[in-house]
């Protein structure tokens, strides 16, 4: 698609910045002049990187930009070759940024941060090291023949092309691949029923590490739409970028929207452009959901599940907290011996899709992704009638208490539309007579533990509803927003939490 709307449309806008943007037919020639000057220079890095560690694998390029803008630049000249790419968070800890790069065997990094770059001197990293300016500006026989270089180069559908990471709710990230054809069934999803069109101007706040945004980059560009990009979140609402650059989509994480909803009370005439709204990486809650239908009343929101592993899902628009999957997607539930469960029962979900990754990198992960027939499984628990899901957490969500099956999930989407509660966490933790127990966190001000267990007492079954009550001054959350249930089970444990 780069390549045809380069060469039909070249000055339709393909990435806008805040300061910066780029063409079609700009994005295409700097794409490719790196993606040969790149390729030149792995040459000789190849034969000493660490990538000697996965030796059937092309070449793994990290790309650590401090701007999304840039990094949006490096991803799609990367991607033009034979190379498998991986984005790194620029405000990651040093040590995580290293133990990533090295953990994936990366034969080179793409890098504007000295301390990284410091880093990997320090340690007497073998691999390439190099700016994107610098290649950008590399004048040699291979950028002279860059378009037919990185075309003639490109790898097949079936090969891989991007290693990402799962989001670490639930312990270790664990490292997977997925390739070109997997990622271009989840473009048909985003085609077909997430408004990814043709000229479509979406708005993608937040770094490129995060999958949520990296995938958006390539829809839009794979559907010949307009990708705006911020460096933080609340550029969306702290800033009338969405006013001024006539976004008509945006694509966020339910945080990010719920944030949207407020600044949107304040400035309504900010996002009267905006009519669809695509989240996803968390719950999205009904009382949100009701939050965006009253400050913004134009706007459609669509709130999907999936997973990196296996891609799109589905959505929620068959609504009733249920998850309607999507035509290609097969899906079944089963039980902890895995057997298959009758329909209704709570059990782990198995997909078989055209999206879904293969295997788990080695070393990343015990557990193995895909069973020896094609279905493969994160382990989300859930209920399926029919096409119909109903998601109830992550693997260690569900719990036992008192001998009663209870997931967290559903005990936290009872405090939904509370007023006065902004956010919350269900965890469980060792009660001598129950085995465990159900206790609610709360973050910031919130209401008494008496009206708290009044509405519980009216919504959750008793063996259900939270035997205590914490609050603590922020919940934990990963880089893309998702509360991290384990960590405020720790703040709870060692006593931060106030009763």
């Amino acid at each position: 698609m780069l390549r045809r709307i380069a060469a039909e449309d070249p000055v339709r806008p393909a990435i806008v910045g805040r300061d910066a943007q780029m063409t079609y037919g700009e994005l295409h020639t700097d794409s490719r002049r790196i993606s040969a000057a790149l390729a030149h220079a792995l040459t000789d890095a190849c034969a000493t990187a660490t990538s000697a560690a996965h030796p059937p694998l092309p070449p793994v390029v990290a790309i650590c930009m401090s701007t999304a803008f840039d990094t949006a630049r490096a991803v799609v000249a990367v991607e033009a070759g034979a190379r498998i790419l991986t984005v790194v968070d620029a405000h990651w800890p040093v040590a995580l940024q290293m133990q990533l790069i090295v953990a994936t065997g990366a034969a080179a990094v793409i890098t504007d941060v000295p301390t990284i770059r410091a880093a990997l001197n320090s340690a007497g990293w073998s691999g390439l090291v190099v700016g994107l300016d610098d290649l950008a500006r590399t004048t040699s026989p291979a950028s002279a023949h860059a378009d037919t270089d990185a075309d003639a180069n490109a790898a097949a559908d079936d090969a891989p092309f991007l290693m990402l990471t799962s989001s670490g709710t639930t312990g270790p990230p664990k490292a997977f691949l997925k390739t070109r054809r997997q990622y271009a069934a989840n473009i048909d999803v985003s085609r077909d029923h997430l408004g990814a069109r043709d000229r479509v101007a979406t708005f993608a706040p937040g770094p490129m590490s995060y999958s949520l945004t990296l995938y958006t980059l390539f829809e839009v560009l794979a559907t010949g739409g307009r990708m705006h990009v911020a460096d933080r979140l609340d550029e969306l609402w702290l800033s009338s970028r969405v006013h001024d650059e006539h976004i008509a989509r945006l694509v966020a994480v339910p945080a990010a929207v719920t944030a949207l909803t407020d600044a949107a009370r304040r400035h309504p005439a900010r996002y009267d452009g905006i009519d669809l709204i695509v989240t996803g990486g968390a719950r999205f809650p009904a009382s949100a959901r009701t939050a965006v239908a009253d400050a913004l009343p134009h706007a459609r929101t669509i709130s999907y599940f999936g997973t990196g592993e296996l891609g799109f899902i589905g959505d929620d628009r068959a609504g009733h907290d249920s998850i309607r999957l999507y035509p290609q997607v097969e899906a079944r539930v089963r039980g902890d011996d895995g057997s298959d469960l009758a329909p209704g029962a709570l059990g782990s979900l198995w997909v078989r899709s055209p999206s879904c990754s293969a295997a788990y990198l080695a070393g990343t992960a015990s557990a193995p992704l895909t069973d020896g027939d094609g279905w493969a499984s994160v382990h989300d628990q859930g209920r399926l009638r029919g096409r119909d899901f109903t998601f109830v957490g992550r693997e260690g969500d569900v719990v036992t208490t008192g001998g009663h099956t209870v997931a967290l999930d559903e005990v936290e989407r009872a405090f939904d539309g509370m007023p006065g509660l902004s956010a919350w966490c269900a965890i469980a933790e060792r009660d001598d007579r129950l085995g465990l127990r159900i206790v609610l966190v709360t973050e910031g001000d919130a209401p008494p533990a008496a009206e708290l267990r009044r509405w519980a007492r009216e919504r959750l079954a008793p063996a259900a509803r939270p035997r205590r009550w914490h609050t603590v001054a922020e919940l934990p959350r990963t880089a893309g927003g998702k509360i991290r249930r384990a960590a405020v089970a720790d703040l709870v444990a060692v006593g931060r939490g106030r009763s």
